[in-house]
């Protein structure tokens, strides 16, 4: 396939690196759309959960999700082409943080419920992106210190905990969907099997082509069999409008209140580990190297898609972790698949009619692929805890104990609902906020800030603005193949 130099920035440096590579426009817009399917599911599940808390009207709730999709179209890009220093110009999307979920059902539920509830978690939102992007902006020697919190034992245990919280979520979509009537049918877990096997079979073939569209093929393979059987329902997209376009402000002007922005502002903090870990693990799969400027441009991503989301009626944004198991999966690598899906997301956004054809997916045929990708989200952590010497003890103590705590929620929900004060448990009652909060706290308390000299890319210092990026100790090498067998050499600083 020949390959097309993409422009890394204003001042014309080129690059032949597999991440920054123009796919012709079929691919573009066919790899692109089985990344849209792909995240799909995560995207809307924020909003029709939040939504259904704060007793929403289902025309509202239609609403939240075009809006959540129009702004993940816009994140996306702004994440994968890279504004200026903003964006980390690699295949990551956007999403909705589920580390959120828990925290906006407090605060709505804590202001009564409604769009009056929705006011309140815009205000906290949007001084939340505002205070990330502004972070992302610290001095290279303070963003360096802070960046030493987050060694490869840390990042690598967060990813893991995303793919190991992530699978009970794609395992209640094989399912039928948590609190759906027939919740448990077999008939579900049939679309699921059918599907993974599907999916896998056509991993095993090993064509290299229909190995990067498997995912697509499967959810269209699942849908098609169940509209055969009469599982997949279409008629919503006739009640559906055409166009739906979303407004600034459309529920009325935002509440700022300093409870909901505390809360907001701990989960932005967990959310930056938790784009910190994609970032890495994704740049080890297209084989780019990741310094802490590259971190900070992701961040600086995450903080401004935040601060939009909370203007145009959606929620906190991050790195998902999701499509960074799909990329790993198709070894497509270009950055530029990224934005054709953000293209589609906010067409989607846009078109209630196309988005209700994507939600017409049975939960059975989405389960069965999401477990698949969640699996591979949890792989891509342990191969980053692969470059940790997992012998010692204290490395071994931090995953280990890590792993623990966030499985607490889902094994012990007791504890949170009802021997904990509601402030409280919104704050510590999901997996991911009390996984990655042990990981940083216990290799603090066991290895203490990481040396500039032990973690290599983790801890390259970010350039000033025109200037090279610090040369780390050690470069990143390709997960698929040494990067002198692939015959190409590391890309430039973008």
């Amino acid at each position: 396939m020949a390959r097309v130099a993409a422009r890394l920035s204003a001042n014309g440096e080129q690059s032949s690196h597999p991440v920054d590579e123009v796919l012709p426009v079929p691919k573009l817009a066919l790899y692109g759309f089985q990344h849209v399917l792909a995240f799909y599911a995560g995207a809307v599940i924020v909003p029709i959960i939040v939504g259904n808390a704060l007793k929403l009207s289902p025309e509202q709730l239609v609403y939240l999700i075009n809006a959540d999709l129009f702004t993940c179209g816009i994140a996306s890009i702004i994440q994968a082409w890279g504004i200026g220093r903003i964006g980390a110009r690699l295949p990551l999307i956007q999403g909705v943080t589920f580390t959120a979920v828990s925290p906006m059902i407090a605060i709505g539920l804590g202001a009564g419920g409604g769009t009056a509830a929705l006011l309140v978690i815009y205000g906290a939102v949007i001084t939340a992106g505002i205070a990330t992007f502004a972070f992302a902006w610290l001095p290279a020697k303070a963003f360096r210190t802070v960046m030493r919190l987050f060694p490869p034992v840390v990042t690598g245990t967060v990813i893991t905990v995303l793919g190991i919280v992530l699978l009970p979520v794609g395992l209640n979509d094989a399912a039928g969907g948590l609190g759906s009537p027939d919740f448990g049918d077999p008939k579900h877990f049939a679309y699921a099997g059918g599907t993974m096997l599907f999916i896998l079979v056509l991993m095993k073939i090993g064509k290299p082509f229909l190995s990067s569209i498997s995912i697509l093929l499967g959810l269209v393979g699942g849908t098609a069999v169940a509209f055969l059987l009469g599982d997949a329902k279409f008629g919503d997209v006739g009640m559906s409008d055409w166009i739906g376009v979303t407004t600034p402000f459309h529920f009325g002007v935002p509440k700022f209140e300093w409870f909901p922005i505390v809360l907001m502002l701990i989960v932005m903090l967990i959310t930056m580990v938790e784009t910190t870990g994609d970032t890495y693990a994704v740049g080890d799969i297209v084989g780019k190297e990741v310094d802490s400027e590259t971190v900070a441009r992701a961040l600086r991503a995450d903080g401004a898609a935040t601060a939009l989301g909370g203007v145009l009626n959606s929620f906190p944004y991050v790195a998902f972790a999701e499509n960074v198991g799909l990329v790993r999966m198709t070894k497509v690598k270009s950055r530029f698949v990224v934005v054709a899906a953000g293209v589609f997301m906010i067409i989607l956004g846009l078109l209630p009619k196309a988005a209700a054809i994507v939600a017409a997916v049975p939960h059975g045929v989405l389960g069965g692929a999401a477990t698949v990708m969640f699996g591979m989200v949890a792989l891509a952590g342990i191969q980053t805890l692969a470059k940790v010497d997992l012998k010692e003890e204290k490395n071994a103590l931090v995953v280990g104990v890590s792993l623990a705590f966030a499985l607490l929620p889902a094994t012990v929900p007791v504890l949170f609902t009802k021997h904990m004060n509601q402030d409280l448990s919104s704050l510590l009652n999901s997996g991911v906020t009390l996984g990655a909060t042990a990981a940083i706290v216990l290799n603090l308390v066991f290895n203490g800030l990481a040396k500039d000299d032990a973690h290599g890319p983790a801890l390259a210092i970010p350039a000033p603005a025109g200037e090279p990026a610090e040369a780390p100790a050690a470069a990143t090498a390709s997960l698929d193949k040494p990067a002198a067998e692939a015959g190409e050499s590391a890309a430039p600083a973008s």
